[in-house]
């Protein structure tokens, strides 16, 4: 009973707490999509250009950000300029934290989505775009009205994915510090704002993610229904 009374008490401080942490998770998830969507597909061009200089040196990019652990790839991202060159080019606090954070999950999905994008421009049939050429389209007209539509199709649900995966990545950001939400949550175990050795806040940060994922499910559910006229 003592423990219920103490939770009652805390419970205002650690829901304000984890809503500050919780809106930092947010925009760090928003940053990256903003980011790597486009990103991505440029990646994907340079993997299947027909130079192939460009193509392979794209190519071993992408094999080296996909095959490396995103947080190995964060503490290069944020301490390697301040450590070898002398010039933490981040800036100090939270906001350079967050800006190196956005900078390593951006070029890091965008790898990931670019073969997400190849794999749904390769899929289509070669017949259509000889199609496209027949009636005189150009390769941005074929690439818009044919290719573009159908690749949508196809990339929803690996793209939905990862997405929901990133969700859950953006909590590596605390290994610089960044104070999202799970940071938010263990805070209170080693002290914040007068509570220490408090595990429960912890389990509510799952709540925010659980909430969070349940929606872009439903989110992502609807996006694929309204495109299965290509079925």
């Amino acid at each position: 009973m003592n423990l219920l009374n103490a939770i009652a008490q805390q419970f205002p401080v650690v829901f304000s707490s984890l809503n500050v942490g919780f809106l930092q998770t947010f925009k760090l998830f928003m940053a990256t999509l903003l980011g790597a969507i486009p990103l991505g597909l440029l990646i994907a061009f340079g993997t299947m250009s027909r130079f192939k200089p460009l193509s392979a040196f794209v190519k071993i990019i992408v094999w080296i950000v996909r095959g490396t652990p995103l947080m190995l790839q964060l503490l290069i991202i944020y301490f390697f300029p301040g450590l070898v060159f002398g010039n933490p080019i981040w800036g100090s606090g939270e906001a350079g934290r967050f800006l190196a954070a956005a900078v390593a999950f951006i070029f890091n999905y965008a790898c990931y989505f670019s073969e997400i994008y190849r794999s749904g421009i390769q899929g289509i049939p070669v017949g259509q775009n000889e199609a496209g050429q027949v009636l005189g389209l150009s390769k941005w007209q074929i690439f818009r009205k044919i290719t573009f539509l159908q690749m949508v199709k196809r990339i929803v649900p690996p793209m939905s994915n990862e997405i929901i995966t990133l969700i859950k990545d953006t909590s590596l950001a605390r290994i610089i510090a960044l104070q999202e939400v799970i940071w938010a949550g263990q805070s209170f175990m080693k002290g914040a704002q007068g509570i220490s050795g408090q595990i429960w806040p912890l389990f509510f940060t799952g709540i925010y993610y659980l909430v969070f994922n349940g929606l872009l499910t439903i989110l992502f559910s609807k996006i694929e229904k309204k495109l299965s006229y290509f079925q």
